[in-house]
């Protein structure tokens, strides 16, 4: 236990002092203190001690959050125009690309829009599966997303 106290605190003074833009580089700046950690790891630990990628003027970067989910949530349209790659779908589903890292800050601020065309979002680092009442819906989530990120229609 005091390897993952001392792992977690090495973590939460990394963040403090680098501009860390993606679980890979977080994970560089621990092996160069020698904690090699995997990335399985390194995502529990990050939810563990409530760290999430946020928007800031130099991009998103990770921070601390307080925990509490929807003072933590951050807009739609302050993540996507800085994390959205590509969005394409089949039939009620949509697969929303990001930059790595991304997926996970998007996947919540969409799940906490409630918006009703959309039923559940799952979301890995870089990709997120968005689950449609129907293909109409769909379509309207795919055109609502390209708009906020930015993209054309």
């Amino acid at each position: 236990m005091a390897n993952k106290r001392e792992r977690q605190n090495a973590i939460l003074e990394t963040i403090e002092n680098h501009p860390v833009v993606s679980q890979e580089d977080l994970r560089k700046l621990l092996l160069r203190r020698d904690w090699d950690v995997t990335q399985a790891t390194l995502s529990r630990d990050l939810r563990e001690l409530r760290i999430a990628r946020v928007p800031t003027a130099e991009g998103a970067r990770y921070a601390v959050t307080d925990g509490n989910i929807e003072e933590a949530r951050v807009a739609l349209d302050t993540l996507l125009p800085q994390l959205f790659m590509r969005i394409d779908g089949v039939s009620e589903m949509a697969v929303l690309r990001t930059v790595p890292g991304g997926a996970q800050p998007i996947a919540s601020a969409l799940d906490g829009e409630g918006w009703p065309d959309i039923l559940g979002t799952v979301g890995g680092d870089d990709t997120i599966l968005i689950i449609c009442r129907s293909v109409q819906a769909r379509e309207r989530t795919v055109r609502k997303i390209k708009g906020l990120a930015g993209e054309p229609g």
